[in-house]
């Protein structure tokens, strides 16, 4: 492996699991709060690590928008992203809500498709087939499985998140990275706030600490996840991503004692295979025969 992919790939291992300890602390904050004031915790959280280096650089400029109108629409992707996936980790295992979620890599490559004409063959559609297949077996009704609540609020938070990442690449085509993150925490915090402002719930002193360390580790996430994919292609960081759910088998079993579910497992590994299917494939084009 050439040195550059190495350095993305050593960088996507840092930001999974960054935002796993992230997922986490959002999972220990859903027993206490609302939904929409775990958001505004989140989002106001990481501001300060995204706007206090740009201030140093003399950056600020760059936080300007150029198309407000897709800012707002992958916000409100966004609120309903975490929204969603803050009542999934609620009700459900770090390590169940992560192989549902495993399958927006999938959605992303077929949304692809559809709405920006991205090029999918045969063997990719199979795949997202059988990752599908293995949400189902996932989601499946069993008195030790997934809640089926938790289970559908994962799917649609997989859902969004596959929308908003498409949103956010029609937007990096003209607009500063910057400005891309910082709208869609901003909008995120002034909306969830307003929101979550008529019920709000007072934060515990010893969670204000817990706070700070989400807005860190998220800003953390943020950060290597741009240098791996700065650093090597998209086909070789994207599979390091389904690292996610040993960190939340890990997780699961240090803070919360909760053993893994062999039917989640079972459908968590035909979601990580089908992706990982389409990882090589984005990196391995078939040749057209001549």
């Amino acid at each position: 492996m050439q040195s550059g992919s190495a350095k993305g790939v050593l960088a996507m291992f840092i930001a999974v699991a960054a935002f796993s300890f992230m997922d986490a602390l959002l999972k220990l904050f859903a027993a206490h709060y609302p939904p929409m004031q775990v958001i505004f915790l989140r989002a106001t959280a990481s501001l300060p690590f995204l706007l206090l280096p740009l201030w140093w650089r003399g950056g600020l400029a760059e936080l300007r928008p150029t198309r407000p109108w897709l800012h707002l629409s992958r916000a409100l992707l966004g609120i309903l992203m975490l929204i969603t996936f803050v009542i999934a980790l609620r009700d459900a295992p770090l390590a169940s809500v992560y192989s549902v979620y495993m399958f927006a890599p999938l959605l992303i490559a077929a949304f692809a498709a559809w709405f920006l004409r991205e090029r999918v063959d045969a063997g990719c559609w199979i795949a997202i087939v059988v990752g599908f297949l293995g949400v189902l077996v996932i989601l499946q009704p069993r008195p030790d499985g997934l809640p089926a609540a938790a289970g559908l609020a994962a799917l649609v938070s997989a859902l969004c998140y596959a929308a908003a990442v498409l949103v956010a690449r029609v937007l990096t085509r003209t607009e500063h990275t910057a400005a891309v993150v910082f709208s869609f925490l901003g909008l995120m915090a002034v909306i969830s706030g307003a929101f979550a402002l008529p019920g709000w719930v007072g934060v515990e002193p010893t969670h204000w600490i817990l706070v700070a360390a989400a807005g860190a580790t998220g800003a953390i996430g943020q950060q290597y996840i741009t240098i791996a994919f700065k650093n090597a292609p998209a086909a070789v960081v994207a599979p390091v991503e389904y690292t996610a759910l040993l960190w939340g088998l890990g997780i699961d079993w240090v803070f919360w004692s909760v053993a893994p579910n062999a039917t989640v497992l079972m459908g968590a590994a035909l979601v990580i295979a089908a992706g990982v299917y389409v990882a090589w494939r984005e990196r391995h084009p078939a040749v057209p025969a001549a």
